[in-house]
């Protein structure tokens, strides 16, 4: 494997990593407004997310940096072609970040209410712009010979594309649900399994409307043939895994194929696209891949170095934190 191979798969497994983690960070606040009756349950569920959001954030930041250090071609297309929507993305995390930290610093209704609705649309806007963002690139954009971006509305607006972001925030939210479930306790913890069984009846629709779309917008099902089927196979697999686990009570097994269906949502489009990291709608000629794309082998490798050394203590750290906050939140000891 050459290294601007290596660096395609290390961008895509930290965007799994991201959707996996922030899935259900995204979840959680989206799913306030629908199982948080009262302001103790509300303070419950964000507790459950306080102790990882941040660190989960991380895992794009890091995905943009990796695609910026090591297609810097890539970069330069897609953040100047999706410059807005991206804006807000940012507009909204930072929004929900900042709602974190206030929402409890004055003890007023209002000032909690306001807060809440901002946790709500920055968790529920990000996996949008998102599901709106990949559709896009998998459908193609128009890319010209000097690998510009050149997009009108309905480039970017479309069926198919508002079907994507519409299944992607389903996603979140059915991954934060279920999360919900094995950080809880009681009457929440019941509340957030009974709307996880009836809501992924939902997901399931939305998965199969945005699949039979894609047969038709775009070339997943010619272009990677062998490996598209079966990993759509095993994303239906993991979702008719989570309603039986679901229906078992077993929280944490129904988490995990929750989580294996977004991770192989997310993987199915790398793999879709490889060798191309954005697809040109004006004629293959003009697709951007990662070997035009890439930075040259002197950068990838003292990149690969860095990564190599630096990894494994942030995976160590990560991991550490969520065994030291593994307990269930019960209504105790709440900070926000």
């Amino acid at each position: 494997m050459e290294l601007n191979e290596l660096w395609f798969v290390i961008v895509a497994v930290l965007f799994i990593g991201f959707f996996f983690l922030e899935g259900f960070d995204f979840g959680v606040g989206m799913a306030g407004r629908f199982v948080g009756k009262n302001e103790l349950e509300r303070r419950m569920l964000i507790n459950t997310i306080g102790p990882f959001w941040d660190a989960n954030e991380v895992w794009l930041l890091t995905g943009g940096g990796a695609i910026f250090a090591g297609f810097p071609h890539w970069y330069a297309t897609m953040f100047s072609g999706y410059y807005i929507p991206f804006v807000f993305v940012l507009i909204a995390l930072i929004g929900r970040g900042v709602a974190f930290e206030f929402r409890g610093k004055v003890d007023s209704e209002k000032w909690r209410k306001n807060w809440d609705l901002a946790i709500f649309v920055g968790s529920i806007l990000p996996p949008f712009l998102f599901g709106i963002l990949f559709s896009s690139i998998i459908r193609g954009m128009p890319i010209d010979e000097t690998m510009t971006l050149r997009a009108g509305f309905f480039d970017y607006v479309n069926v198919f594309t508002v079907v994507g972001g519409v299944t992607v925030t389903l996603l979140c939210l059915m991954h934060g649900l279920v999360f919900i479930t094995l950080r809880t306790v009681g009457d929440l913890q019941e509340r957030a399994h009974k709307l996880a069984e009836k809501l992924i009846y939902a997901v399931f629709v939305s998965l199969v409307t945005f699949v039979g779309l894609a047969y038709f917008e775009t070339d997943l099902f010619t272009y990677r043939e062998e490996a598209t089927i079966p990993m759509i196979a095993l994303i239906v697999l993991s979702y008719v895994g989570a309603i039986f686990f679901l229906k078992q009570k077993k929280d944490g097994w129904a988490f995990t194929a929750s989580g294996l269906g977004i991770a192989l949502t997310v993987a199915t489009i790398f793999v879709g696209l490889f060798p191309r990291v954005m697809i040109s709608s004006l004629g293959s000629t003009y697709d951007l891949t990662l070997y035009a794309a890439s930075s040259g082998p002197y950068s990838l490798k003292v990149m690969t170095i860095v990564v190599l050394i630096f990894l494994p203590f942030v995976l160590a750290y990560q991991i550490w934190s969520y065994y030291v906050f593994r307990k269930r939140v019960n209504g105790k000891g709440m900070i926000y």
